[in-house]
């Protein structure tokens, strides 16, 4: 595999139709196909044969439960079954969650393994860094699905034979100007993230330049609970920002519902690095179609079962792009977001307690 890598790359997956996969802690699927050998890839990625069907097994790992990481889990577990169907194979997936706790997923990690499972997909990027920590001696496959930055140092998940992935690294210059496209006069803005979060980091420094650059003042708080995450939504409002920008923060987004509408309150425009902010009440969102981004990481799965790791890059880059603003909550504030549409295509959404 090389070292570093940003490839596009548009796997051979049609668009399933609607899923219907009921979340919750561990979620199990089977498909099964009615005829053929049975092939089971080990934790090298070398298969083995055996009589009946072809079986493959796969532990999807949440690194915690909200909108966005849902959506990808849905849809990787929805994806593997329509490949099972179409290519005749069995496949069979559990979906679980680590409650963000590093313990809670090295455990669900290790008996992965222990299970013999024959891809692990972690998803966020603490669950892939645990998952391939586990996966170290054993050398079962890590197909990691929204982890922004593989290469950053504080990741490092670009170099390793066994792992490969998906990844949602964030256009931040974009959401700022989407700041400015909605408030030509923005004066001050509030950035919102976790330091517990290594996909915070990059976009953070990033946001700050772009707005020196602009000349726009800003002011940080971080959090690394809910009850931090109000307390420095509080804070945020009383420093008198403008808007307030969060990336593709796992803590932040969990606790969206809890301080939304205290932004709407004091007329502060909240924009996150993904759709599920917006879907939980912020103002708007901007980054990949995670659904998309979740049938990629199930077809990169799919392709690391039946053909190995061999020929995979260190991760995969999926493009985004996509404007979601809460329509409920542009109304509350009174925030005409057409122009907009002249940035990227805009989707409407309201407010679901998901």
């Amino acid at each position: 595999m090389k070292n570093r890598s940003i490839v596009k790359r548009f796997f051979a997956i049609a668009a399933a139709g609607a899923m219907t996969l009921a979340l919750c802690a561990c979620n199990s699927g089977t498909i099964s196909s009615s005829d053929g050998p049975t092939v089971t890839v080990g934790g090298s990625g070398e298969p083995s044969q055996s009589g009946g069907d072809k079986t493959y097994k796969v532990a999807i790992i949440k690194q915690m439960d909200h909108a966005s990481l849902d959506e990808i889990a849905g849809a990787v577990g929805g994806e593997l079954e329509r490949l099972a169907k179409d290519n005749g194979v069995t496949i069979q997936y559990e979906i679980a969650s680590g409650q963000n706790d590093q313990s809670t997923l090295k455990q669900l990690a290790d008996q992965a393994i222990a299970d013999g499972a024959d891809v692990i997909v972690p998803i966020a990027t603490t669950a892939a860094k645990v998952a391939a920590l586990s996966a170290e001696d054993t050398k079962t496959p890590v197909v990691f699905a929204a982890v922004s930055y593989p290469d950053e140092e504080s990741v490092a998940l670009t170099g390793i034979d066994y792992v490969t992935g998906t990844s949602d690294a964030l256009n931040t210059r974009a959401i700022i100007d989407l700041m400015l496209v909605q408030d030509p006069d923005l004066s001050k803005v509030g950035l919102l993230y976790s330091l517990s979060e290594d996909n915070s980091a990059r976009p953070i420094a990033e946001a700050k330049e772009y707005l020196d650059s602009k000349g726009i003042a800003y002011t940080e708080q971080t959090a690394n609970s809910n009850d931090e995450v109000i307390a420095a939504a509080s804070a945020l409002i009383a420093e008198g920002v403008d808007a307030v920008f969060t990336p593709t923060d796992n803590v932040i987004q969990s606790a969206e519902l809890a301080i939304y509408e205290s932004f709407i309150q004091a007329g502060v425009l909240h924009y996150g690095g993904a759709d599920s902010f917006a879907r939980n009440g912020a103002f708007a969102g901007c980054g990949v179609n995670y659904t998309l981004l979740g049938k990629q990481t199930a077809g990169l799965a799919y392709d690391v079962l039946t053909q190995g790791m061999d020929g995979m890059e260190d991760y995969y880059l999926l493009e985004g792009g996509i404007i979601t603003v809460n329509t409920e909550t542009a109304a509350a504030l009174k925030a005409d977001y057409s122009a907009f549409s002249g940035l990227g295509t805009v989707a409407e959404v309201v407010t679901t307690e998901d």
